[in-house]
């Protein structure tokens, strides 16, 4: 954790030596809400949902134990609000969450001479490796829209893409500045999931980029963005939907799109992550003080 996360100021403690009392303790990832439900420490229990994790998984064992933690009578604090809804819904959760931010010091329009006939490619989120995020339909997809427009760089960043039947660029993966400045040079990008959606929608519009994203109820409630372009989730109406934005190519959308997201940061995220937690705490502690 030190390694991978280096600002945490927290102290970090292995859960193999057991969980001490607390006013909160919260599971993450499905596979630390056992060990959280089995602890007989103090504290009101919690789980921060940050995606719908039985389907990451074939119907089977994994699918099921991951499932199962729904009915654990944890108070889920979950990214975004479509997974608030369907805890709730479906398996009768206690439920909050906090919205996607985006980091707007980072991911900004380029408005500099010029910007405008800069804007010539598309571009694509790739994660093979990841089978929510959708690659082969997203091959299919760019390998139709290649054919209509030969004439349009198509940008791959990410993992390795492996051979491809159309040209691309493969830019290996980017670090923000990186990112906001191809996403500069792009009229859209494509960016699939299968489950809850990435942070890439929302940092591509504050640069000005157009997301195409397979229409889902998720994929809605979450990016809750009319500059969104969404299609079903077929190679075609995805092709459709990128030759549209390529052939339209209106500078007005453009600054449209990168308005659409300046009120919205990690740091109100973050503040309303904190107000969630300090009522969990509060109500917790009104309820166990003596009348």
């Amino acid at each position: 954790m030190r390694t991978w996360l280096p600002n945490i100021r927290a102290e970090v403690r292995d859960v193999r030596a057991g969980i001490e009392d607390a006013h909160v303790i919260f599971a993450t990832s499905w596979q630390t809400a056992y060990p959280v439900l089995a602890s007989p420490a103090l504290g009101a229990r919690c789980y921060c949902v940050a995606d719908f994790e039985p389907s990451f998984y074939p119907a089977g064992s994994e699918a099921l134990l991951a499932e199962a933690t729904y009915g654990f009578g944890f108070h889920a604090v979950t990214h975004g609000g479509w997974l608030a809804q369907m805890l709730r819904r479906d398996y009768g959760m206690q439920t909050d969450h906090f919205d996607f931010g985006c980091d707007l010091e980072t991911y900004t329009l380029d408005r500099s001479p010029g910007a405008d006939s800069r804007r010539t490619g598309i571009c694509y989120y790739c994660r093979p490796s990841t089978p929510r995020r959708a690659h082969e339909l997203a091959i299919a997809t760019l390998d139709l829209f290649a054919a209509r427009h030969p004439e349009v760089d198509i940008h791959f960043y990410g993992e390795p893409p492996g051979k491809l039947p159309f040209r691309a660029i493969d830019h290996g993966f980017l670090n923000p500045k990186q990112l906001n400045e191809l996403y500069n040079r792009c009229v859209a990008g494509l960016v699939l999931s299968a489950t809850n959606v990435s942070l890439v929608p929302h940092e591509m519009l504050a640069s000005g980029c157009i997301p195409v994203v397979n229409d889902a109820e998720h994929a809605r409630i979450v990016l809750d963005n009319d500059h969104v372009a969404y299609a079903p989730p077929t190679p075609f109406e995805l092709a459709n939907a990128l030759n549209a934005l390529v052939e339209d190519g209106s500078p007005d959308r453009v600054e449209a799109a990168a308005s659409s997201v300046t009120g919205t940061t990690w740091a109100d995220a973050g503040a309303e992550f904190e107000r969630i937690v300090r009522r969990i705490v509060e109500q917790r502690c009104a309820q166990e003080t003596p009348a």
